[in-house]
């Protein structure tokens, strides 16, 4: 809690990284209803939708999320050209959809679903709307810094997706975290954050432990405590830059 005469803050469960059946390594159970109704039953203040290179289910979660009086933010996993998965959260479902045009336009391919799974666009009730033929599982002709250029320019942030893997971390794919290019560096449910303190403080910027959960299963199974005075995507960026008493709790 913070002093006499400022904003009280308050410690916030958050998900930072779900994906729903949009992603085509997402079960056809992580429906946006089925997604939102299991963060809820856990506890989870806050989450951001991040499918595989595309938006198009934000809306859908966040509609299923009305009820449940949890606040979902519009993201998107992108996948830039050298194969470096990124979480880039957006402040708002149009700002997602603007970034989601830019990155379609440079991903090439089309989706095989036999070979790589339905991407199922749903609406909040379940109910099957159509399926994206893009390769959403392929990578964007955008090399990593323009990638973050363009969520930059629409006031989104950019987080590393799961850098202790070996498979389109940054890390393994680059061999180093470059500067000035993330808000925050994630680690998975199953990577050892203490393995990654120095690394985050030389970038100065925090550690997240999200569950990039593809079924309703693993959501919430990591989650991360962050102190803000309200859920939203403003103090969220406050806190992973650690403004005004906001901060991400290290654990």
């Amino acid at each position: 809690m913070s002093g006499r005469g400022e904003q009280k803050l308050f410690e916030f469960i958050c998900d930072l990284h779900l994906h729903t059946c949009l992603s085509p390594c997402g079960s056809l159970g992580a429906s946006p209803r089925g997604q939102m109704l299991a963060a809820a039953a856990r506890g989870i203040d806050m989450v951001a939708i991040c499918d595989h290179n595309t938006a198009d289910n934000v809306d859908a979660c966040r509609r299923a999320a009305v009820d449940t009086g949890m606040v979902v933010l519009a993201g998107m996993e992108v996948c830039s050209a050298e194969e470096v998965h990124s979480l880039a959260i957006m402040p708002d479902v149009e700002a997602a959809l603007s970034l989601q045009e830019v990155i379609w336009a440079n991903l090439p391919g089309h989706n095989d679903p036999d070979v790589f799974g339905m991407q199922v666009v749903a609406d909040h009730e379940d109910n099957v709307l159509g399926f994206c033929d893009r390769l959403l599982i392929g990578a964007t002709q955008l090399g990593l810094p323009a990638v973050a250029r363009e969520v930059r320019d629409r006031g989104g942030l950019l987080i590393a997706a799961h850098v202790d893997r070996e498979g389109y971390g940054v890390i393994a794919q680059l061999g180093f975290v470059p500067r000035d290019t993330y808000d925050a560096l994630e680690v998975s449910a199953r990577g050892d954050v203490g393995m990654y303190r120095d690394e985050a403080e030389r970038l100065g910027v925090p550690l997240l432990r999200n569950s990039d959960a593809h079924d309703p299963d693993d959501v919430g199974r990591v989650t991360t405590r962050i102190r803000m005075a309200h859920r939203t995507f403003d103090e969220l960026k406050m806190a992973l830059r650690g403004e005004a008493g906001r901060e991400v709790i290290q654990d």
